[in-house]
Order: C-alpha cells, then sequence, then structure tokens
C-alpha cells in the first residue's frame, strides 16, 4: 500500500497521472482476452485430438472465437487512447 502512496505523490501532474491510469487499464484489459484466447486453443486442441475428423470444423471454430476475443483487447486499447487524451 505505501507503493501506491509512493507512487500518488510523484503523479502530480495531471497527464502523467492519466498516462499512467491508461497503461494501468490496457494491462487490465489485456490479462483477461489472454486467458481466454489460451483456454480457447487448449481446448480446441483436446478436442482435434480425441475426434482428427472433425478438426476442420473445430478449427474453423477455434479461428471465430480468437477473432472475438481478441475484439475484447482491441476494445481495451480504444479505452487506454481515450484515456490518455
Amino acid at each position: 500500500m505505501e507503493a501506491f502512496t509512493i507512487l500518488a505523490q510523484e503523479f502530480t501532474d495531471k497527464a502523467t497521472a492519466a498516462a499512467s491510469s491508461a497503461g494501468f487499464a490496457y494491462g487490465l484489459a489485456a490479462i483477461g482476452p489472454g486467458i481466454g484466447i489460451g483456454y480457447l486453443v487448449g481446448k480446441s486442441v483436446e478436442a482435434m485430438a480425441r475426434q482428427p475428423e472433425a478438426a476442420g470444423m473445430v478449427r474453423t471454430t477455434m479461428f471465430l472465437g480468437i477473432a472475438f476475443t481478441e475484439a475484447l483487447a482491441l476494445i481495451g486499447f480504444v479505452v487506454f487512447i481515450l484515456i490518455g487524451l
């Protein structure tokens, strides 16, 4: 807790505080999609190993899931830019 108070004392400049909070927000926004994509790919590989004949359909669904999950990271990046301005 002392580290946060020291950082808060150093961030007296409004621009510095905004940039710091924007970076923190983007860091938090990247955690969820990272975990989601890892879980999705792991389960897809497991499904392909169990039923190799369905690998094409599983792969297509996996890539769609990755695209939708990655959109969350892009939304976090937009919020990062908006907070930073």
